[in-house]
């Protein structure tokens, strides 16, 4: 019975808000689900290398982009002593170092005036209605708007905007077959169930009863293509910056070779005197004239992550990760005590554990996993006064029961979700070994590899502890010991009186 404590599932995702979470480029929210099951392994057009270190330009780029640079130009905004140009990368657009760009020079200042934000939305014509909106709502209704308008001051950014990336929303069914099994399957079908709802709600509350400001009809699709650029090109937690897009800077290309976040970006006044703001882009690394001016978008994003948000995987280890949760189920006879134990801890009813390929397994998620397997003749840790000492105890092995359990049912439901999957490890290598992979199945492929992975290191960390059951110390020992009832071969002493 108290193996059915814990089951794996790949969850849904179903976010409750859009909004800065991040101090990284292109982000300001995850949408990873945070379901609620007693424990499961849960948790830009690239290809699995993402980008080059030293990325070289190739053609000039189209009339679109030439005009959107012109119009830079015209505006003050970009001068001939610009260090950098846009041009056509591998990636698609970026930007090129016009001379050699030493470590944090600017590259980049692009005025206020040039953003787009809930600032540039609330002084257009769908401010007042868009007010009640999430930022990123109110922000991509304003995109998709302007978009439709052949007169949009906007009009020369949106042509070069792409339709579509290679994030995991944008793709059909018979490629999201591909990620059978994965965490991201679902929650790709669940960020993508969240915007279609959004939408219906912002279509009724707002589009349908203004039709005076939208008087194009605006899709699904279109909501869609917003929310895409939006996740896959706004910044994010800039001085009180929420979600904002800066044309021009957010043509730059990210570098898994990039190993630092730091001092990238930043808003800074524009002169001494003045209220107007800049947003400063600096190259992390040297860069030679006719290359690429790259940075690093996330160190601490997944490649479900990085899929879901950009379109592209890496192939680092790190990158990999499957997320636990575990939960205290409301049944458990002990259920107060334990929650007021894991809320006393920092935690809670539901905790969440990412597990990353080739690293030990967080803290916490043993005491947690100990803590929700407690009971029987072990109940006696949940008592009052137990109370300030119990997590210091759950940080060691309770009993060989307690220890067995969860080793048991973990292993069991690793084993049961590497079933899931309809390719083993060793048939998505030998695909990644042929080469010449469609970069989304090349996507699917890394993603599904790297979750396999990460399921069978679980299982050999598991593994080994049920291997060690005999030979660990468990909590009664350890008292006994405390109190001198244990000699040095282990042995219980009784104390005789005369």
């Amino acid at each position: 019975m108290a193996a059915m404590l814990f089951t794996f599932s790949s969850p849904s995702a179903f976010p409750s808000t859009f909004h800065s979470s991040s101090t990284t480029l292109k982000h300001f929210s995850s949408f990873t689900a945070k379901p609620t099951l007693s424990i499961h392994l849960t948790k830009k057009p690239i290809s699995l290398s993402a980008t080059s270190l030293h990325s070289p330009a190739t053609d000039d780029p189209p009339p679109e982009v030439q005009t959107f640079w012109q119009w830079l130009c015209d505006q003050g905004v970009i001068s001939a002593k610009s260090p950098v140009k846009p041009g056509m990368v591998p990636e698609g657009f970026g930007l090129i170092a016009k001379k050699d760009i030493s470590r944090n020079e600017v590259v980049l200042e692009i005025p206020n005036r040039f953003w787009i934000n809930q600032d540039a939305v609330a002084a257009s014509e769908i401010g007042s209605v868009c007010s009640g909106l999430k930022p990123w709502e109110s922000v991509a209704l304003f995109l998709i708007r302007e978009k439709l308008r052949e007169d949009s001051k906007w009009r020369v950014y949106l042509d070069i905007l792409p339709e579509l990336t290679n994030s995991t929303v944008f793709w059909s069914e018979e490629e999201l077959a591909e990620l059978q099994g994965t965490q991201l399957l679902s929650t790709t079908l669940g960020v993508k169930e969240y915007v279609r709802n959004e939408f219906l709600k912002v279509e009724e509350e707002i589009i349908l009863a203004n039709k005076q400001l939208f008087p194009a009809p605006i899709t699904l699709d279109d909501f869609f293509w917003a929310f895409g650029i939006l996740r896959s090109r706004a910044f994010s937690r800039l001085r009180g910056q929420n979600l904002v897009l800066i044309p021009l800077a957010d043509l730059i290309n990210h570098s898994p070779s990039i190993t630092t976040e730091d001092y990238a970006w930043e808003i800074k006044g524009a002169g001494l005197f003045s209220r107007d703001l800049l947003f400063s882009l600096r190259s992390p690394v040297s860069v030679k004239a006719g290359e690429q001016v790259l940075i690093q978008y996330d160190l601490n994003k997944s490649n479900a992550e990085l899929a879901l948000d950009y379109g592209f995987v890496e192939s680092k280890s790190e990158r990999n990760a499957y997320t636990l949760t575990l939960e205290i189920p409301e049944s458990d006879p002990f259920f107060g005590d334990k929650l007021d134990i894991a809320e006393t801890n920092g935690l809670g009813e539901t905790a969440y554990f990412d597990i990353v390929l080739d690293q030990p397994l967080p803290p916490g998620l043993i005491p947690y996993l100990r803590l929700v397997a407690l009971g029987g003749t072990d109940a006696f840790l949940l008592e009052s006064i137990f109370r300030n000492t119990v997590w210091g105890h759950l940080d060691l092995p309770v009993s060989r029961a307690n220890e067995e359990l969860i080793c048991r049912v973990v292993r069991d439901a690793c084993k049961s979700a590497l079933s899931g999957y309809h390719t083993t490890i060793e048939e998505d290598e030998k695909l990644m070994e042929g080469g010449n992979l469609d970069p989304r199945l090349e996507i699917a492929v890394g993603i599904r590899e790297g979750e396999k992975k990460v399921l069978q290191q679980i299982d050999e960390i598991f593994k080994e502890r049920e291997s060690e059951l005999d030979e660990l110390e468990y909590y009664q020992e350890r008292r006994l010991k405390d109190l001198g009832l244990v000699g040095e071969q282990g042995e219980i002493i009784f104390w005789e009186t005369n």
